[in-house]
C-alpha cells in the first residue's frame, strides 16, 4: 500500500500547496490578463503543482518504462485498442442519451441549430480527448500499475476507482471575484470539500463515477494497457458533453431521479447500465485478452 498512501500524500499536498498560494497566484494572473475566475485559476495552478507531485510520486516510487505509464502495447495494437474503446465507449453511452431522453429527464434546447450542434460535437471530442488522456494516464497507468505491483489487480482496480470517483467533487465551488481576498484559497478548498460533508446529495454521482473507475481497472487489467480505457473514456466524455450542451433537464420529469443533480447526466440510471456492463465484461474477461491480441495482429 505504499504507493497507494505517496499519491494521496501528492494529492493532498498540492492541493493544500494551491490553497496557500492562491491569492499570489490569482493577483499575478489577473496583472496578466483581468476577467479570470478565481475557482479557474486555481484549480489550473493545482493541476500544474500535481504534476509536480505525480513526478516526484513517478521517482520515488521508480514508475519507469512504458509499461509503468501503461503505454507498453506495440503502436498498431495501441491505435487499434483505442479506436475499438472509442467506438464501444460512444455505442454505450449513446444508449444512456437516447434512454434519457425517451424518458423525457432531458430535452432539446429550443432553437438549436446545425452550427450549435457541430460545434458541441467538436468541443466534446476535444475534451473528451484531453481528459481521456490525462486521466487514464494517471489512474489506470501510473497509479494502478503502481498499487498492482504491490498488492495486486484487486487492491489496483478497487483503490483507484475510490480516488477516481472522489476527485470529481474537487473545484466545484464558486467565489465571486469581489469576495476573493488572502483566505480565500481556504475557503475555495473548504468549498469542494463540502460534497463530502452531505454524502447523501451526491451518493449516486459518488457510486456512478466509482463503478465506471473499477470498469475501466478491470478493461485496464485485461488488456495489458491503458489504450482501451482511454478510447472508453474519451467516448463516454464526448457523448455526455454533447448531450449536456445540447440540451436541459426537464425539472418536473416523473423520473428526473434518474439523474444525479451532480452533473445533470450521471445517476442511478448510468449506474446501473455501468454495473451490467461491468458483469458482461467480467462473464466474458476470458475473451477479452485474445480480442484484444487480434486486433492489429501484425503489431
Amino acid at each position: 500500500m505504499r504507493s497507494f498512501w505517496w499519491f494521496m500524500l501528492a494529492m493532498a499536498g498540492t492541493l493544500l500547496l494551491a490553497a496557500a498560494l492562491a491569492w499570489p497566484v490569482y493577483l499575478a494572473a489577473m496583472a496578466i490578463e483581468p476577467g479570470w475566475a478565481f475557482h479557474r485559476v486555481v484549480s489550473r495552478f493545482w493541476q500544474l503543482t500535481m504534476l509536480a507531485g505525480v513526478m516526484a510520486c513517478v521517482w520515488r516510487l521508480r514508475l519507469r518504462g512504458r509499461d509503468a505509464w501503461g503505454y507498453a502495447l506495440p503502436r498498431r495494437r495501441f491505435v487499434a485498442q483505442l479506436g475499438a474503446g472509442l467506438a464501444l465507449g460512444v455505442a454505450t453511452m449513446l444508449a444512456v442519451a437516447v434512454m434519457i431522453g425517451g424518458l423525457a429527464i432531458r430535452q432539446w434546447l429550443p432553437g438549436l441549430t446545425m452550427e450549435s450542434l457541430l460545434a458541441a460535437l467538436g468541443a466534446g471530442l476535444a475534451t473528451g480527448l484531453a481528459v481521456g488522456l490525462a486521466e487514464e494516464t494517471f489512474f489506470r497507468g501510473l497509479m494502478f500499475g503502481a498499487i498492482r505491483r504491490e498488492s495486486g489487480p484487486r487492491a489496483a482496480i478497487l483503490l483507484t476507482a475510490v480516488v477516481y470517483s472522489a476527485v470529481h467533487f474537487l473545484a466545484r465551488t464558486r467565489i465571486p471575484a469581489a469576495d476573493v481576498g488572502p483566505a480565500s484559497g481556504f475557503e475555495l478548498l473548504a468549498g469542494t470539500l463540502r460534497w463530502f460533508g452531505n454524502p447523501a446529495a451526491v451518493l449516486d454521482a459518488f457510486l456512478t463515477l466509482f463503478a465506471v473507475g473499477a470498469l475501466l481497472g478491470m478493461v485496464r487489467q485485461w488488456t495489458g494497457g491503458i489504450a482501451a480505457c482511454i478510447g472508453l473514456h474519451m467516448g463516454w466524455v464526448w457523448v455526455i458533453k454533447v448531450t449536456t450542451a445540447t440540451t436541459r433537464a426537464v425539472p418536473d420529469a416523473p423520473l428526473r431521479w434518474l439523474v444525479s443533480d451532480f452533473d445533470g447526466f450521471t445517476g442511478w440510471l448510468v449506474l446501473a447500465w455501468t454495473c451490467l456492463l461491468a458483469w458482461l465484461a467480467w462473464r466474458h474477461r476470458g475473451r477479452l485478452p485474445a480480442f484484444a491480441a487480434r486486433l492489429s495482429p501484425r503489431a
